[in-house]
């Protein structure tokens, strides 16, 4: 299968959940971005696996697991992000023995699997369709401030079907300049949507 390799740009606080953060995951070359909702306790351990100098006085169950890996004589190879389903985010994490070359799979929720990868600096891939299905392209440097707070803006999906198709897309970018990924995520379902109408 042809993955797409991504790349970590940043880790911000949820607008809409209580206690969440955003994972933001992005295709190089198209420039696609995939938010992930994540918990604190996770933001906190990938934030501590980027910083390499940093390191808390008892290790974390990420950095405990990394040393049964290394310990095993295992290596972290690779993530795969393969499929989202009702918007939660399957993974992979692919392990290979460094004695004998054998493969070693396991299933891991995505959060924990980009956790992993950040402390074997291992790449984090995912396929075009999971892309196609919640990734959100916008080049962020050329979004206009709005004096208007986004959260406001948009109350409902009813509110999004009275909305024409030029102002769903300033709301998208709205959304994601203020890091509100889950909003941002219902109005791109909204105008995929229309776009199967269209087709």
């Amino acid at each position: 299968m042809d993955y797409k390799q991504l790349i970590i740009r940043g880790i911000s606080y949820s607008q809409t959940q209580s206690g969440a953060y955003a994972l933001l995951l992005e295709h190089e070359e198209t420039h696609i971005k995939l938010p992930v909702v994540i918990g604190n306790f996770e933001a906190q351990s990938i934030s501590l696996g980027l910083e390499k100098d940093i390191h808390p006085p008892r290790p974390l169950t990420h950095d405990l697991f990394t040393k049964f890996i290394v310990s095993a004589n295992y290596e972290l190879v690779s993530v795969i992000i393969y499929q989202i389903v009702d918007g939660v985010f399957f993974s992979n994490i692919n392990f290979k023995n460094k004695a004998n070359e054998e493969e070693l799979i396991l299933d891991a929720r995505t959060s924990d699997a980009v956790a992993m990868a950040v402390r074997f600096d291992a790449p984090i891939f995912t396929t075009q369709q999971v892309l196609n299905e919640a990734g959100i392209l916008l080049e962020l440097e050329d979004v206009s401030k709005e004096d208007e707070p986004f959260s406001e803006t948009v109350q409902s999906e009813d509110n999004l079907k009275a909305v024409s198709m030029e102002e769903l897309q300033k709301l998208l970018e709205e959304a994601v300049k203020e890091e509100d990924f889950d909003t941002a995520l219902e109005i791109q379902e909204e105008i995929k949507r229309r776009k199967r109408k269209i087709d």
